[in-house]
């Protein structure tokens, strides 16, 4: 199966990198953008193959991912169109670009795929969102899943959801680097250096993660489990809930998400 990127920016980049790691032969990985410094570049560097143009992208490849901004996708959408067919499967990356605005440029009858992926698919523990014009179940639409599955996690979610889906898993990566951070500053507070406080805290919210996934309790049952009546962690959570950890967390959502509403 041959895969075409237009546009290679951070997310298409991570993307790629996530493939390459889990095996996908970078000579058919097709790659074109508007810079050709850029994309030529990557290629070369990355063992991709470099298109000329984003036609030739679309008539070569199985699989064609629109990895540019919002604001081009409709115009790069409009030039693609002539060369695609029914068995070819587009799919968006681009935020806010809604399944029926790219259905009104390339018909209802072309299978495209919106997804939202994260930065952590970088590493293959990524978790990205999947909503189709068809059953996802169903070729080609499958294929689009399973190459995102592939590096991590892949959740169907309706398009009006996407806005939190944005907010809890492509934004929050950075809350989660802040609170790692913080975590860190107090070790160094108390004498640690910053690389080994960093990775004390960052192996524990791994580690925390993975009992979330792995639990069939809330993350509150969980807390219940390490939490002594009049020990150390009560004293540390009820220090952060007075400060106003929880509605803060909740604030900084809201924000994403207005800002993703526009």
């Amino acid at each position: 199966m041959k895969l075409g990127f237009i546009g290679v920016g951070n997310m298409a980049k991570a993307i790629i990198s996530g493939l390459v790691k889990k095996d996908v032969a970078g000579k058919d990985i097709l790659v074109h953008s508007a810079h050709p410094q850029n994309y030529e570049t990557f290629a070369k560097q990355s063992g991709l193959t470099a298109v000329s143009d984003n036609t030739a992208v679309a008539q070569q490849a199985d699989v064609i991912i629109l990895a540019v901004k919002p604001t081009v996708i409709k115009r790069v959408a409009e030039e693609i169109q002539p060369v695609l067919t029914e068995e070819k499967l587009v799919v968006s990356i681009a935020s806010g670009v809604s399944l029926a605005d790219l259905q009104a440029v390339l018909g209802t009858a072309q299978p495209i795929l919106r997804v939202m992926p994260n930065v952590n698919v970088e590493i293959a523990q990524g978790m990205t969102a999947v909503k189709a014009t068809g059953d996802l179940n169903a070729a080609p639409y499958q294929a689009g899943v399973e190459l995102f599955a592939r590096i991590g996690k892949t959740m169907e979610v309706a398009e009006n959801d996407f806005p939190i889906f944005a907010a809890l898993a492509g934004s929050a990566p950075a809350y989660a680097y802040l609170f790692i951070d913080a975590l860190s500053r107090a070790g160094v507070k108390y004498g640690l250096t910053k690389a080994n406080a960093t990775k004390i805290a960052a192996q524990m919210v791994q580690g925390s993660a993975q009992m979330v996934l792995n639990s069939d309790e809330v993350p509150y049952a969980l807390i219940d489990k390490v939490s002594s009546p009049g020990g150390t962690t009560v004293a540390g959570l009820l220090a952060m809930e007075e400060a106003g950890f929880s509605p803060a967390v909740v604030k900084g959502i809201d924000a994403t998400v207005a800002k993703e509403n526009g």
